[in-house]
């Protein structure tokens, strides 16, 4: 422990803390714009200055170590008028448009320069014209970077990617995609502190599509979406309950409103059939299994280890399949051409507006089963831009028969999520009986960068990994192809945290809260009345009156996908 002494106030903080961390830990609020704790700490903004006793110049706070007896000065006339001119000379090459941003009132620059006072653009500006491809999902506004290298260090550090780097010296200085390794993750927008990254809006898109008197528009909100969708209008979580979600989508005009959660059982009927199948015909295919619900995650692998794509069940994503539900057997249902259905998806994730736009998912040639996808983000701006008051809304049921899903299902938001109901459904099918108890089935040994378990059930054994954060999938990986770990199944998804953690979810500055939404689907899990995904009485109805069985030659069509096949951009 040192003495030290911040604005006046004595301190006895720990001796191995930045100044910005002791000041932050007792209440002293000192601005940042390029700190990230532990990924980024290089004072490039320097707006974290503050005054050191005795030091002739101002020192970035991010990055000074505290020393015993120092005096600390953080809104001094010279630490402020020292902000001042950063900030200035930062708007100075950023485009204030602030009024049409994505980011506006939730952007850290315009937070900085209002609590600083800079209201006045000093200095003549002149942007160069950017040549992105602004059809990609990832959309990035070079007038807007402040290269404070944030998606820089996440890319490399977190996801171990190296998408993104520093091109050109001096004042021709600009962050450009130097690889085109791009999983689509979106690490980097939730990571950016202003508007320079962005996932492609399609909004207007969904608007038009609901205003077609010619069209029916379902709408599909995934399971991460619920952790999240209310947090920019700060309802607590418990009071923003799924059904209030599906009240809120019926504000904006949707005509029916079910939920993932049901595609989510119907994955995990393919999928645990499939890996029963792998496990009880040892030879005939690849081992291990990988989970497919993560485009990020399929990205990654196409690219950086194509010759393992082949590893991947071959079921589609939970939206995937739900929307090729959607086009065949409930077009049936309404006695329409599936061309006149419109289906959008709510996701957490920039790939999934990739997955939509995969030819080869698609179950029938010149029809595509997801039409839109936006983020939870989007939809958050559907909501304002309607007007709809989140915290008044009455809860509503989702339509059925597609709104139903199980606990198995909501945990697919999180991290493990997806293998858990993976093998609870497939203890059912091994066994006929239901895991005797699901919120301790499965007893895990946490190593360095992913977790283990091995369970026998029935005389066959399954040896399961999950990781998440795609720095994380790599050592795996590279375990798996060295021999020195061995598993018959493996979930990754590319966020760390999984889907809770996605790219497309509300961006909160300077929290992490991917564990503790995923912590809030798995008390929906233990809420849930039915915890097995073949529990769900419409996933019955679905197999019975359309599908057959899972693995069938119709299930096959409509509900698998070969990955290899995939294209990528």
């Amino acid at each position: 422990m040192v003495n030290i002494i911040i604005d006046g106030k004595k301190l006895q903080v720990r001796d191995d803390v930045t100044i910005l961390q002791a000041a932050r830990e007792n209440g002293f609020s000192i601005p940042t714009l390029c700190y990230l704790e532990g990924l980024n700490e290089i004072g490039a903004c320097r707006l974290c200055l503050v005054e050191v006793k005795g030091q002739h110049r101002l020192v970035s706070s991010c990055n000074t170590k505290v020393r015993e007896g120092m005096e600390i000065s953080t809104r001094s006339a010279k630490v402020r008028m020292a902000r001042r001119l950063n900030v200035e000379l930062i708007l100075s090459q950023h485009n204030c448009n602030c009024p049409s941003c994505p980011r506006n009132g939730n952007c850290q620059l315009q937070k900085v320069a209002a609590q600083l006072g800079v209201n006045v653009e000093t200095y003549p500006k002149k942007f160069r014209p950017d040549t992105w491809n602004n059809a990609f999902p990832l959309n990035r506004d070079e007038t807007k970077c402040v290269k404070c290298m944030r998606c820089i260090q996440v890319c490399d550090q977190v996801q171990n990617m190296h998408v993104w780097d520093l091109v050109n010296t001096g004042k021709r200085t600009r962050v450009g995609m130097v690889q085109d390794t791009c999983t689509l993750c979106g690490q980097c927008i939730t990571h950016c502190p202003v508007a320079a990254l962005s996932a492609r809006d399609d909004t207007e898109k969904i608007w038009n599509a609901i205003s077609d008197p010619e069209k029916i528009v379902i709408v599909q909100p995934a399971p991460a979406v619920r952790t999240a969708w209310a947090e920019e209008a700060n309802v607590p979580r418990e009071m923003a309950t799924p059904e209030k979600l599906a009240a809120a989508l019926r504000h904006l005009g949707f005509d029916y409103v079910f939920d993932t959660n049901f595609s989510a059982d119907l994955t995990i009927m393919e999928e645990s059939a499939e890996l029963i199948e792998h496990l009880t015909h040892a030879g005939k295919y690849p081992v291990p299994m990988f989970t497919s619900c993560c485009p990020g995650w399929i990205r990654f692998l196409k690219k950086e280890y194509p010759e393992m794509v082949h590893y991947m069940s071959t079921s589609k994503s939970p939206m995937s399949m739900f929307s090729a539900i959607v086009k065949s057997y409930y077009a049936k249902l309404l006695d329409v051409s599936p061309e006149k259905i419109v289906c959008v998806a709510v996701m957490p994730c920039v790939a999934k507006k990739y997955e939509a736009d995969v030819p080869e998912v698609n179950s029938e040639p010149g029809i595509k089963d997801t039409d839109y996808v936006i983020t939870t983000r989007e939809l958050v701006r559907m909501l304002k831009a309607a007007n709809v008051d989140v915290a008044k809304l009455k809860p509503e049921p989702f339509d059925k028969p597609l709104g139903e899903g199980t606990g198995g299902a909501v945990i697919f938001g999180t991290t493990g999520g997806v293998m858990e109901a993976a093998v609870r459904n497939a203890y059912y099918m091994l066994t006929g009986k239901n895991p005797p108890d699901p919120d301790h089935f499965i007893q895990w040994k946490w190593l360095d960068r992913w977790r283990e378990t091995e369970i026998t059930v029935a005389g066959v054994t399954v040896r399961i990994a999950v990781t998440s954060g795609l720095g994380c999938a790599r050592d795996l990986v590279e375990a798996i192809k060295n021999g020195s770990a061995h598993y018959d199944f493996v979930e990754v998804m590319a966020c760390p945290g999984g889907c809770s953690g996605g790219g497309g979810q509300p961006i909160h500055e300077g929290e992490e809260l991917a564990w503790e939404r995923g912590n809030y689907l798995k008390e929906l899990d233990k809420r849930s009345k039915l915890r097995v995904s073949y529990e769900n009485p419409y996933i019955q109805e679905l197999y019975k009156n359309f599908l057959d069985k899972p693995l069938s030659e119709k299930a096959e069509h409509y509900l698998h996908t070969n990955q290899v096949n995939w294209t990528i951009d």
